[in-house]
């Protein structure tokens, strides 16, 4: 697989266009993400949003446009080919999409069973090694229906990182949280992307989390971006939509 320079955008989106029969969801998006950078994605629900994301590993197939993922295009990409690039994007699930019969380090080390060659005691170790850095070590025995929310949400955030991934995206990683987990959460991301200096994008409507953890924000609204830029900006700006966005977030 080719890849770009390393001063080359992690994902660049241009010209991306998805619709469902007469709805269009996105329309001539174009988005770039840098090396490094968290780029955070608002906007009201039923924007596209997560669609966004989904496009982005290859789960759904945009109607036209370009998609690179570090350098690699990847609409009509081959399976076998979409597939390496998917092993370097960790995906953070809204609901966490934890396997109940699992407990917390058996759901981390799932994705080392069938991407590394590992033996059973590696994985586990590898496993109680991230969920330490997460602050659930604690729980590894324990299945999800034993932990809270907020913690299901750092195991989800775990197992993501378990193959080392350059980037991490984020569907609504605070969502149905109160606002103490919430915060613990923006500052697990924030430590992480510090110590990893991976690229994220991070989907979310709440302003407050775009704050506490953006380098940049995209607003999207009816298909397209209407805001690109940082949080101080998108504070400033005089555009009608953005700033009652921003007022009633």
């Amino acid at each position: 697989m080719t890849t770009q320079p390393d001063g080359a955008a992690a994902i660049q989106l241009a010209n991306l266009c998805k619709a469902f029969g007469s709805q269009t969801v996105l329309n001539r998006v174009d988005l770039r993400v840098d090396r490094g950078e968290t780029l955070v994605v608002l906007g009201r629900s039923g924007t596209g949003k997560s669609v966004l994301l989904r496009l982005l590993i290859g789960l759904q197939q945009p109607d036209s446009g370009s998609i690179q993922v570090l350098g690699q295009e990847i609409v009509g990409l081959p399976e076998n080919a979409l597939y390496e690039v998917r092993k370097k994007v960790g995906f953070v699930f809204q609901n966490s999409a934890l396997y109940d019969s699992l407990t917390v380090a058996e759901n981390v080390a799932f994705p080392l069973k069938y991407h590394r060659q590992m033996s059973p005691q590696q994985r586990h170790d590898r496993a109680i090694e991230i969920l330490s850095q997460v602050g659930m070590d604690g729980a590894a025995t324990k299945l999800p229906t034993e932990i809270s929310g907020g913690m299901k949400k750092r195991v989800g955030l775990a197992r993501a990182l378990a193959l080392d991934p350059e980037i991490m995206l984020y569907d609504e990683p605070t969502a149905g949280l109160d606002p103490i987990t919430s915060d613990e959460i923006n500052e697990l991301i924030l430590k992480l992307q510090k110590e990893r200096t991976m690229s994220s994008i991070v989907v979310t409507h709440e302003i407050h989390s775009a704050e506490a953890i953006s380098d940049r924000v995209a607003l999207l609204n009816e298909g397209g971006i209407v805001f690109n830029g940082t949080f101080e900006e998108l504070k400033k700006s005089d555009d009608a939509f953005v700033s009652l966005f921003v007022q009633k977030g």
